[in-house]
Formats: structure tokens, sequence, C-alpha cells
């Protein structure tokens, strides 16, 4: 029987039920659960297996791919600059990225790259990874091309470009790259081990990926030249590179963040905490409720299933996330079943990161699952 570690207060027990019964069932490999909740962390827990080739355990300091959840921790880096009246979420991007402007992009808000309306979801030009890796680069060539539809009308999930987007802005008013002041005014602060482009020494610490069951979505079936094709196949992606160098160094802050749950859960405590953790504050509440003005409300044309967005996160959807509830919340996913769920009315943020992929960009079910254990108890109180 896998072993679970860590801590779980009595109420929220049947989370660590469901947990266990998962690992032991084969439907979790290794994983990691943390809940937070007014300020006290409720349930820590790890376990499993880190790497199913050797046998190593999850560790309480295991790291592992999060996919897009990382788009969250990108939020921030966005919502602080916001914070500091360096960004304006009604600019064009232009005003601090000029060439963006080409092509018919003149009209990009900013809130339209946070809010995935910016007509930009992915690259025309074909590139490969290593050209994603540049993330300098890998800009130049959106900020090169027009539109795929008029920005500002309805959503299309920026999968892979979201970081180089919000990046380069970023770095246009910081001068620094988007991992550099991610690790500067949060995890480093905080003490998170968090990453957006990662150091060799946490190489040994990374659990690799187990893929999802081959996809059954006919990838011939759309139009080859519509969006969700152009968005998810330039480039592929297989969740073997997760663990290269080339893979962990890079910053892509829409897809390669390295962390637990303990580390999501805390960075992103500070939203459903008014913006504060450890006595600490981070962002203003008014800062923070930028977050819940709706971008898009509607089929999105990459996930194929609606989805609200607000600024930098998704809100509550019953036909993606049928177990996050209506109210002040902003959640967002990563392929495979990572999730972080802000709850401010509760003031709670629950996290779950682990190896073994479901086959869902949204929704997978094990995580749906936790949710409601999560709600069930805490309705009880």
């Amino acid at each position: 029987m896998p072993a679970l570690h860590g801590t779980c207060a009595t109420r929220f027990d049947d989370v660590r039920a469901r947990l266990q019964r998962n690992m032991d069932d084969g439907l979790e490999a290794g994983a990691s659960l943390c809940l937070i909740v007014d300020g006290q962390v409720e349930v820590d827990l790890w376990g499993g297996v880190a790497d199913i080739a050797t046998g190593r355990p999850w560790a309480q300091d295991t790291v592992t791919n999060t996919y897009s959840l990382t788009k969250t921790m990108t939020a921030l880096v966005a919502l602080l600059l916001v914070e500091r009246g360096q960004l304006d979420l009604d600019a064009p991007v232009s005003r601090y990225w000029p060439e963006f402007a080409a092509a018919g992009k003149e009209s990009v808000l900013v809130r339209h790259v946070l809010g995935h309306t910016s007509g930009v979801s992915g690259w025309e030009q074909k590139v490969s990874m290593s050209d994603v890796y540049d993330a300098q680069g890998a800009a130049a060539l959106l900020a090169a091309q027009a539109p795929w539809w008029t920005p500002g009308e309805g959503s299309g999930y920026q999968a892979l470009n979201h970081g180089h987007l919000v990046g380069e802005i970023v770095r246009r008013i910081t001068g620094s790259t988007l991992g550099e002041v991610f690790a500067a005014e949060f995890a480093g602060p905080m003490g998170e081990d968090y990453w957006i482009g990662s150091p060799p020494e946490v190489d040994p610490r990374v659990a690799p990926l187990i893929p999802p069951p081959p996809s059954t979505v006919d990838l011939s079936a759309p139009p080859p030249q519509g969006v969700f094709v152009k968005t998810m196949t330039n480039p592929p992606m297989p969740s073997s590179i997760c663990t290269s160098r080339d893979y962990l160094a890079a910053e892509i802050g829409a897809a390669n963040g390295q962390g637990n749950a303990h580390s999501v859960a805390r960075l992103q405590s500070l939203i459903s905490h008014d913006g504060v953790v450890d006595g600490r504050k981070y962002l203003s509440p008014s800062t923070i409720e930028r977050i819940f003005e709706v971008q898009a409300d509607g089929v999105d044309r990459v996930l194929g299933t609606h989805i609200r967005f607000g600024v930098g996160y998704g809100l509550p959807s019953p036909d993606s996330m049928p177990s996050i509830p209506d109210g002040r919340l902003c959640w967002w996913t990563g392929y495979g079943g990572s999730l972080v769920v802000n709850d401010l009315d509760r003031r709670m943020t629950m996290a779950f990161v682990m190896n073994k992929m479901a086959s869902q960009l949204v929704g997978a079910p094990n995580v749906n699952g936790y949710l409601d254990a999560v709600y069930t108890a805490l309705e009880a109180r």
C-alpha cells in the first residue's frame, strides 16, 4: 500500500481517505495535496511513488511539472505590477511592448492577454520546443503575427504562449524576466519551493510525469488552419521532455512551473487571504478584485468547453469544473490534473499536484473528487 505522509485535520479525514484510496487503486502514483483555511494549513499530504522507473518515493520536497497551473503564478507577477501602478489592464499591450502593435494588434489590451481573448493563442510560424525555450525570440514571433480572431471577442486559450505574452510585458516594464520577478517578489520572500525556470540542483527532486492514456481526439478532424490545431500542435510537447535540463531551465510561464501542493497553496493563498501571507502584504484587496472582472464567458476556441475567464484566472465554470461552487472563487488547472482553487468567501486555498496524468486538459475526475470532499467538510462545520 503506498504510504501517505503529512498532516490532516480530523474534519478533512475523507480528503485523506480519497487520496489514499486512489493511490491504492493505482489511479494516482505520487501526489501532494495541501489545504489552507483562514491562514491555517489544515491538510498537507504527500506520498506514493515519484519515479516509477526507480521506485523513488514522493517525499515532502518532491516537485514536478504543474503544466498550466503555472499560469496562476504568472498572474501574481502581473497583478503585482498592477498594484504598483506600473501596468494598466486597460492599456494597449503596445504601450509597454511597441512591436506588438504590428499586423492589426494595436487594439489588443493587457486585459485581453490576461483573459485569453488576445487573438494570439499560439504561433503562426512553425516552431520547435527549442524556439519556445527562447522566451524573447518566441515573443518576437508573436508580436509580428496577426490575430486569429477579433481581440476581445471570446477566448482562445493561450496554452503554451501565455507566459511569453505576459512575460514580455513584464520584461519591458521591469527589465527582468518573468521567472526572476516571480522568484524575487513571491517564492523567495515566502521561502516556497516553486520555480519558473529551475536550477540544476532541483533536478534530483523532480518527479517524472507519467503520460496519460492516448488521446481520443482526432487531430485530423478539425480544420488544420483552425485555432485549436494551430494552438495545440505547434509545437508538439510530449510529457517526456519535462525532465530535460533545457525544459526545466526555460521560463515558460504558461506551462513549466515546478512545485508541489504545499508551495502552490502557500503562494496562491495570498489571493484568498486579502493579499497577506505570514503578516506580509503582497497585494491589496482592490487589486485582487480585478481578477473577477469577466473577460470571456462562453465556449473557448481551444479548450472546447465553456470557460469563464477573469484576469489571470478561471472563474466558476460548472461545465469545466463542476466541483467548484459559485462565489468569489478563482482557479486554474494543469494538463493531467494539477489544480489550485482560491476561495475568497471561505478564506481557503486548495492545491493538488501529482505525477500520474489524467487525459483531460480541464476537469480531471480525481481532483474533482478531492474538491467535493473539501467542500463537504467545510459545509459541515
